[in-house]
């Protein structure tokens, strides 16, 4: 062989050992990589309140993240706020907590300090976490985020404010940055985006990947929007209550096209998976009268859970299934997801994401990234919700619901909600073995509640 032969043959060899450690690192590198994650909730939309379900309701931001990512057709969250947040956190039904209705008033109740949380869990993994509007989940500094694992929060820690003064229905301070109570001037869904997007810009540590939990106000009552978020409405809507509603959703919507301009603008769109979720369903209507001292009108229509069936607070359909989308630019193909999903099963499916499957004991949601990414069944999945005075038990494609009574014996419903998402026929009758089985199966979940759980309040 001559020496120009067994000199071309040594620089291919070393040629195809640099491209395989080339292609190992690339490799490596995409196995590795961890994406920001940001999560929007809504506060009361309803299923048939935003643009993608056919709402008359303007929403082309929110529409964009479900036309260009994954629809989770069927999510399914608690029936009111403070239920959902803390499953949400925590990976396991609020009720083990004893949370099953709003933490209102001058409740002492709170998230317990003692479970694991998502912020405080995506640490172990290098993540910084933001809290940006609603909490929810504590009514004084000392109880809010903070104390759950977010390294920083702004917003509002009640149920409900008025979206200028930023104080709660009964007069109590709630707006605050990072545990201190502040006053500021503005409208709420202006403040909390604008606080996020500075975060983003200049205030976090851009050596750590980011978790952003924003959670507007919008559109829970008091409406209060200018003139120029109603005017596309004016015709279109005559109920003006509605309209004021639709209004509310417009302002969230355009909020969400700011942020997702300024994740483009410091080239963070290709590597932050963003999320759009409702706390709840909508509700019906709302009477003014004993808060705020009666200075906003009554609402005589809200929200829209066409066409599933009633309102927030309920555990029928429209009040536990909510609209949720999943964005990621270039990871995630557009389609409708048919997989039954919860709330709780956000937190395993964001830490694996994270790079974490070794998941706390508590944590009863499961990691369901591969049914959402790559459209796989979710099997012998059993969605468990507690609400008020009912409780429903999923598995698809039944649901189970009780009406538990103070004097009298618990109403029991099953639905075939496949064939049946609008709850008209309660089918129970005609499947008494079905019945019995699923009862017992219901019953078993709730013997896992914590013994006392909140009553107090609905709003």
């Amino acid at each position: 062989m001559s020496k120009y032969f067994s000199s071309k043959i040594q620089f291919s060899i070393a040629l195809l050992f640099c491209f395989m450690v080339s292609y190992g690192q690339k490799s490596q590198k995409k196995s590795t990589d961890k994406p920001n994650i940001i999560l929007i909730i809504a506060d009361d939309a309803g299923w048939n309140d935003v643009g993608y379900n056919g709402s008359e309701i303007q929403t082309p931001n929110i529409d964009r993240l479900a036309k260009n990512g994954v629809v989770l057709n069927r999510f399914y969250a608690s029936p009111t706020c403070s239920p959902s947040r803390a499953s949400l956190l925590t990976g396991r039904p609020s009720s083990r907590m004893g949370i099953v209705a709003p933490i209102s008033d001058k409740s002492k109740l709170k998230l317990p300090d003692s479970i694991p949380t998502l912020p405080k869990l995506l640490h172990q993994n290098n993540y910084q976490t933001a809290l940006f509007g609603k909490w929810h989940l504590g009514l004084q500094p000392s109880s809010g985020p903070k104390a759950y694992g977010f390294d920083y929060s702004y917003g509002f820690l009640h149920g409900q404010i008025d979206q200028y003064t930023h104080k709660y229905k009964n007069g109590d301070e709630s707006w605050y940055r990072n545990g201190e109570f502040i006053v500021e001037k503005g409208h709420a869904t202006d403040l909390i985006t604008e606080e996020a997007i500075k975060w983003i810009s200049e205030k976090r540590d851009i050596k750590k990947n980011f978790f952003i939990q924003l959670a507007y106000s919008a559109p829970h009552f008091p409406l209060q929007e200018e003139q120029k978020w109603k005017d596309p409405y004016m015709h279109s809507i005559k109920n003006s209550s509605r309209r004021d509603f639709a209004a509310a959703m417009s302002h969230m919507d355009n909020s969400i096209g700011l942020l997702l301009g300024k994740l483009k603008q410091e080239k963070l769109d290709k590597n932050t998976l963003i999320i759009f979720m409702s706390d709840n369903g909508a509700m019906e209507n709302w009477d003014s009268k004993k808060q705020y001292n009666g200075v906003h009108p009554s609402n005589d229509r809200l929200g829209d859970n066409t066409p599933l069936r009633d309102w927030k607070t309920s555990n029928y359909e429209g009040a536990i299934r909510v609209p949720c989308a999943f964005y990621w630019k270039g990871h995630l193909i557009n389609y409708k997801n048919e997989s039954y999903i919860s709330v709780i099963d956000m937190l395993p499916s964001f830490l694996f994401l994270a790079g974490d499957e070794n998941l706390p004991q508590t944590i009863e949601g499961k990691n369901v990234w591969s049914a959402i990414s790559e459209n796989k069944s979710i099997p012998n999945q059993e969605i468990y919700v507690r609400g008020h005075l009912q409780e429903s038990l999923i598995q698809k494609p039944w649901k189970i619901i009780r009406t538990r009574h103070l004097a009298i014996p618990a109403d029991y419903e099953l639905y075939n909600i496949e064939k049946d998402p609008s709850e008209k026929n309660n089918v129970i009758l005609q499947n008494e073995a079905l019945a019995e089985k699923m009862k017992m199966a219901l019953e078993n979940q709730f013997q896992k509640d914590a013994k006392e759980v909140n009553l107090n309040g609905i709003k």
